[in-house]
């Protein structure tokens, strides 16, 4: 089935500027017949443009006291730098209970310890101001054994085969870890200039991984060519596209064609809510999966690349619409919370979207005038603080030994966003 969509998708892509393009894949009965199935998809389209996107208000709250993020945030600190391995990395291949992801090793497990490694170190560089002198000693100890790592691993990154490429959110994921790197070594022009040549050289990789249609995805499930010849995920996208865009500025470039085709794939993904596709292989199916629900822990990452772009659709309504939407209906997202499988829950919604999507909605907020932040910050503190487990980690979705790791880092750096400073 997912070939058969795939293949769709493709015809559409190519098709798409053409009469077929707005008419069903289905062929018509007679002359007429076509006419009114053209007619009928373009009213159908035009009325759902038309349509008002529904502002949903979250209920009644009772804002967490700052003691309570510090505590959570604290603890969270203490549960990473437990979990550090001997090498100075986070997360390894154990399995947990047998019920994993495709994950080809060794290629694929080498990107999730790049991925997870790099979310640690920056949570821990994000929550380092708040400590004593003395954990500030030993959390820039363990931020320096991460960063050992980084530096003799990032060169051997790869696509694990063909089909399998994980190493995306590696490379992302590690020129936001470099950054922060880059800026903890300010003074020192050496040890700068040897994050920044990290940061290049995993944009370089990105630019090779590219995806035919314009984007990112990890999986290539059609030709598993040189350049990926899949349909592209709206999310994966959407986070490399921001990775890319802060290291825009400590010099790092990246070729604007490919910016421009990725931009224009989230764009095809794009519904006139603001809710966006999983993939552009799913542009042709019907809205089951692809239901706003079903994008709570996508559109924030969308909306945020998109805006940070320069898009003037995705207005500051557009982002406290959306942030609304992820507090009144977060059930919708939560109820995929710790289940074993992907995209079982409601909406097809899969457990490692939901502190993947918080943390993208701290993010949005950011984006807010300074006098709006404050509920939205508390209204996102108040859905993360009781999640957490009593090791002091949080997790969303049972992933080998990476997913404490990963659900830590990302709520830590949620809620370190949402402090009042």
């Amino acid at each position: 089935m997912r070939y058969l969509r795939t293949l769709l998708w493709i015809f559409a892509v190519l098709a798409s500027s053409s009469e077929f393009g707005r008419t069903s894949l289905a062929a018509p009965e007679s002359p007429t017949a076509e006419v009114n199935t053209a007619k009928t998809v373009e009213v159908a389209a035009e009325k759902e443009a038309k349509a008002p996107v529904a502002h949903v208000k979250p209920a009644a709250f009772t804002p967490p006291k700052p003691e309570e993020l510090s505590d959570a945030i604290d603890r969270g600190v203490k549960f990473l730098l437990a979990d550090q391995r001997p090498d100075g990395s986070w997360g390894s291949a154990e399995k947990t209970k047998g019920l994993n992801i495709y994950a080809p090793p060794p290629g694929a497990h080498d990107a999730f310890r790049t991925a997870v490694t790099s979310l640690v170190i920056m949570a821990l560089i994000d929550a380092a101001p708040q400590q004593s002198d003395e954990e500030r000693v030993v959390i820039n100890e363990a931020i320096d054994r991460g960063a050992a790592w980084l530096d003799a691993h990032l060169g051997k990154l790869r696509r694990a085969t063909p089909d399998a490429l994980y190493n995306v959110w590696g490379h992302a994921y590690s020129i936001e870890a470099v950054l922060k790197l880059h800026a903890r070594a300010a003074g020192n022009a050496v040890m700068q200039k040897k994050w920044k040549d990290h940061a290049q050289a995993q944009a370089n990789m990105l630019a090779r991984y590219s995806y035919v249609g314009g984007g990112w995805s990890y999986y290539d499930e059609v030709a598993g060519s040189q350049t990926p010849s899949d349909a592209a995920f709206s999310f994966c996208t959407a986070t490399v596209l921001i990775s890319l865009k802060q290291a825009e500025s400590i010099g790092v470039e990246f070729p604007e064609r490919l910016t421009k085709k990725a931009i224009a794939s989230i764009l095809r993904q794009q519904r006139p809510d603001f809710s966006y596709n999983y993939g552009e292989y799913t542009r042709l199916d019907p809205r089951y999966h692809e239901r706003p629900g079903g994008s709570l822990g996508r559109s924030q990452a969308c909306n945020l690349a998109l805006r940070i772009y320069g898009n003037e659709r995705i207005t500051d309504e557009v982002l406290r619409t959306w942030l609304d939407r992820l507090y009144a209906r977060n059930g919708w997202l939560s109820m995929g919370r710790k289940r074993p499988v992907p995209h079982e829950s409601h909406f097809g919604v899969a457990g490692y979207f939901y502190y993947y999507g918080h943390w993208y909605a701290a993010q949005c907020i950011a984006q807010l005038p300074e006098s709006e932040r404050p509920y939205f910050k508390d209204h996102l503190a108040h859905i993360i603080l009781p999640l957490q487990e009593r090791d002091g980690c949080w997790w969303d979705y049972p992933f080998y030994n990476y997913h404490q790791q990963y659900g830590t880092a990302m709520a830590v750096m949620t809620l370190v966003g949402c402090q009042h400073r």
